[in-house]
């Protein structure tokens, strides 16, 4: 049995691709969007085989002379580039010291030494000779030996005498020999370190911070002057001194630029205030002061105000809202305190009314509760 098909043309040809088709059948519906044609053989199989999904992203090119134009791609979002990291061998670690009884004794022995040079060589005079119940000097005078020991018993002196150093606290000691970072001392009390070593003091206390007026503004870009106020210490010593030329600078400029990027909301606005806006330049100065050793706890604008320049547009505007505020509640009130009024009035029977009454009794209910609540108090 075979059948024969005829093939006569598609009626849609010559006709709109938009247009619906006669038997009430929507035109193609996305006019901007690339598509691809079906053979129509290709649906009426006399054999119907395994199918194959491929699983790979197909490629639609648009189609010729129709004016339809590609998928637009998708951007990749823009990563912010992470900020330069601080010589990963530049980390605080404790020094080595010594207590200061150690350099009392040893600048103690050293001038015990210089003391009995200067009885060696004979120049102690002879009232310090009895004083100290010393015998008589031999007066051997000054020879190689002699400079010797002076030289070995003032340098101990010096040594000794010379590293003693007090710590305090709240305050730390970093050393460094020869450019080289060699620890940081954090005891209290009477210390000894090498007397070579340089010593940079550091303050570790709990800090606070009140800027000057800057820079910033609001959420719909008018210039304000912020005055924020910073609580922080300082973390690791090393890189706070070693990692950064000067780290306070560098506190204020990471909180300047902060202000640049996140909007301050002036007192009495709808969108979190200074709260949100505390939260966030919080978030933003920790993270770009961390890499130098810095530890930022609160960031909080104290004091926000218009700029100059547009201070009296913005104050006429906000009085201008808050005027129109005010009416807009006034004229709710009044309008619920009419309606309640009417319905009383009807539902009780005290009064029947037709429409053109009860328009003329709501007008002059209106006029009068405005005028009243318009009078001053």
């Amino acid at each position: 049995m075979s059948t024969t098909t005829s093939h006569t043309p598609p009626e849609s040809e010559g006709r709109p691709e938009d247009a619906p088709e006669p038997g009430g059948r929507p035109g193609r519906p996305i006019q901007n969007e690339a598509t691809t044609e079906i053979p129509v053989h290709l649906l009426f199989r006399d054999r119907l085989g395994p199918v194959t999904v491929s699983l790979k992203p197909a490629v639609v090119a648009r189609r010729q002379d129709t004016g339809e134009q590609p998928l637009p791609r998708r951007r990749a979002p823009v990563r912010r580039r992470p900020l330069p990291e601080v010589d990963p061998e530049l980390a605080e670690r404790p020094a080595r010291v010594l207590p200061g009884a150690a350099g009392v004794l040893a600048g103690a022995c050293g001038i015990t030494g210089c003391l009995a040079t200067s009885w060696w060589a004979g120049l102690l005079p002879s009232g310090a000779v009895e004083a100290l119940r010393l015998p008589a000097s031999v007066g051997a005078g000054f020879g190689p030996a002699q400079w010797a020991a002076y030289a070995g018993a003032g340098a101990l002196g010096w040594c000794g005498f010379g590293g003693l150093a007090r710590g305090r606290t709240g305050g730390a000691w970093v050393l460094g020999l020869f450019g080289r970072y060699r620890g940081t001392v954090r005891r209290t009390g009477l210390l000894w370190v090498n007397p070579l070593m340089r010593r940079r003091r550091v303050d570790v206390r709990l800090r606070h911070w009140r800027s000057e007026a800057m820079a910033a503004a609001d959420p719909d870009g008018m210039a304000l002057r912020v005055v924020v106020l910073v609580v922080w210490r300082v973390r690791d010593t090393a890189r706070a001194l070693l990692g950064v030329e000067d780290h306070e600078a560098y506190l204020t400029e990471c909180v300047e630029a902060a202000l640049a990027r996140v909007p301050v909301e002036p007192a009495g606005g709808t969108r979190g205030g200074a709260t949100a806006a505390g939260g966030a330049l919080t978030r933003l100065v920790a993270e770009e002061t961390a890499p130098v050793g810095l530890e930022v706890f609160s960031v909080r604008p104290v004091r926000v105000e218009y700029a100059p320049e547009v201070a009296a547009v913005m104050h006429r505007r906000r009085i201008a809202a808050l005027d129109a505020r005010q009416r807009a509640s006034m004229l709710g009130s009044v309008v619920d305190s009419v309606e309640d009024t009417v319905t009383r009035l009807t539902v009780r029977g005290l009064v029947e009314l037709d429409d053109y009454e009860r328009k003329a009794l709501v007008r002059d209910l209106t006029v009068a509760f405005c005028s009243g609540r318009g009078e001053p108090s």
